[in-house]
């Protein structure tokens, strides 16, 4: 009995992490494009110049 727990434990736990970094995976795609488009779709600056789209 104790070893079937410890297998189904291991299987919900490698489960876990791998539904996690999965979503990881996708919320750093979505971060890349934003990133990405941000050096397109960039307002302009003092000047007429291209400006910044973040605020640092």
């Amino acid at each position: 009995m104790v070893p079937l727990l410890l297998v189904l434990l291991l299987a919900l736990v490698l489960f876990g992490a791998g539904f996690a970094l999965k979503a990881l995976w996708w919320v750093a795609v979505i971060v890349l494009v934003v990133w990405l488009l941000g050096f397109v779709i960039r307002p302009a600056g003092n000047g007429g110049g291209k400006g910044r789209w973040y605020r640092w």
